[in-house]
C-alpha cells in the first residue's frame, strides 16, 4: 500500500494495472484475499510454452478491458512449482478463476478471444462478482471523498491507494492521496509525490488544488505567530498586512474557518488592498479547501455579498 510515494505502487504492476506477476510470497494477498473483492483469473505459464504466448495476450487484453474489475495473476510454473502442484496443474497453459477466496472454474489449453470473453461473462454472472464500467472505481472515489470530507484521512488514503493500485494514472485518486498527505502535514512527501506524478496526469486540473495547498502551506506562518499578529491588530485594526498574515497563520494551524474570516474582513475594510490581494488569496483557499466544501460554499456567498453590496 502507498504511504508516501506512488513509485512503490507502480513497481508492483507488470503489463498493466490489472495484470500482476504472482509468486508464492504474494499468492495469498494477490489471489486469495484479492478474490474476496473481485474476480481473479490465474494464468499458469512458462517462458518456453508456445501456446502460453498465444493465450496470455488474449487474457491480458480482455481483463484490462474491465478497467480493474478483474485481476489477472500470472504465475510462472518454473519459478513457482509449489503453487502449480497444489492446483493440480499438469499441462499449460492452465487458467483458473478465483472468487470469494476459492477457485470457481478453469480451463486448459489455448482458447480464442471469443471463448475467453464468454467464459469470463459466465463467471461474472454465476458468481455475482462486481463489474462496472469503471471497475467500481467511481464508487470507491465517492467513498474516499466522503472520508476525506469527514477528515478520516487514514480511511480516505487507504481507498485512494487501492484505486491507484488498479489505475496508477487516475488523476482524481492521485490528487486525493496527495490531499491526505497535505492534511496530515506530510508536506515533503506530498511535494515529492507531486513532482513524480506520471506524465499522463502531471498537468491534469485535478492536481491543481494540491499545488495551491502546498503553495499556501509554504506561505503560511511566515508573517509571525498567531499571538503576535493578534496583538498587532489590537493596536491597529487597519493593519491589513498583519490581518493577512494572521489568516495564513490560522491556515497553517488548521483553522481554515478563521483564515477565511480574516481575509473576508480585509475585503470588507478595503476591497482593493494590495492589488486585490485578499480576494485572490481567498480564491486560492477555496481551491485548496475544495470548491464543494461547506466552508467554501458559505464563504463564497459572503464574498459575493461584500463585492456586490
Amino acid at each position: 500500500m502507498l504511504t508516501a510515494s506512488i513509485a512503490p505502487l507502480q513497481a508492483e504492476n507488470t503489463s498493466g494495472s490489472s495484470v500482476k506477476n504472482v509468486d508464492l510470497e504474494n499468492f495469498m494477498v494477490d489471489v486469495i484475499e484479492a478474490s474476496k473483492q473481485r474476480l481473479v483469473v490465474v494464468d499458469f505459464w512458462a517462458p518456453w510454452c508456445g501456446p502460453c504466448k498465444q493465450l496470455t495476450p488474449i487474457l491480458e487484453k480482455i481483463i484490462q478491458s474491465y478497467k480493474g474489475a478483474i485481476t489477472l495473476a500470472k504465475i510462472d510454473i518454473d519459478k513457482n512449482p509449489e503453487i502449480a502442484q497444489q492446483m493440480g496443474v499438469q499441462s499449460i497453459p492452465a487458467v483458473f478463476a478465483f472468487f470469494a477466496g476459492r477457485p470457481v472454474d478453469g480451463f486448459m489449453g489455448v482458447q480464442t478471444e471469443a471463448q475467453v470473453k464468454s467464459w469470463i461473462e459466465r463467471l461474472l454472472k454465476a458468481t455475482g462478482a462486481p463489474v462496472h464500467a469503471d471497475g467500481g472505481v467511481g464508487t470507491a472515489l465517492k467513498q474516499a471523498a466522503e472520508f476525506l470530507a469527514a477528515k478520516d484521512y487514514t480511511a480516505a488514503q487507504s481507498i485512494f491507494a487501492d484505486i491507484l493500485d488498479m489505475e496508477p494514472t487516475n488523476p482524481v485518486a492521485y490528487a486525493g492521496f496527495l490531499r491526505c498527505l497535505v492534511a496530515t502535514n506530510l508536506m515533503d512527501e506530498a511535494r515529492e509525490m507531486l513532482a513524480n506524478a506520471p506524465p499522463e496526469i502531471a498537468k491534469d486540473k485535478a492536481l491543481e488544488p494540491v499545488r495551491t495547498a502546498l503553495e499556501l502551506a509554504e506561505q503560511a506562518g511566515q508573517g509571525g505567530s498567531i499571538n503576535e499578529l493578534q496583538a498587532k491588530l489590537r493596536s491597529n485594526a487597519q493593519d491589513h498586512q498583519a490581518r493577512f498574515d494572521l489568516a495564513m497563520a490560522y491556515y497553517a494551524a488548521g483553522n481554515k474557518e478563521a483564515a477565511v474570516d480574516e481575509l473576508l474582513e480585509i475585503i470588507r475594510r478595503d476591497r482593493k488592498w494590495n492589488d486585490d490581494g485578499a480576494r485572490k488569496q481567498l480564491v486560492k483557499l477555496f481551491e485548496a479547501i475544495g470548491l464543494m466544501d461547506p466552508l467554501t460554499v458559505a464563504a463564497r456567498k459572503r464574498l459575493s455579498s461584500l463585492l456586490f453590496s
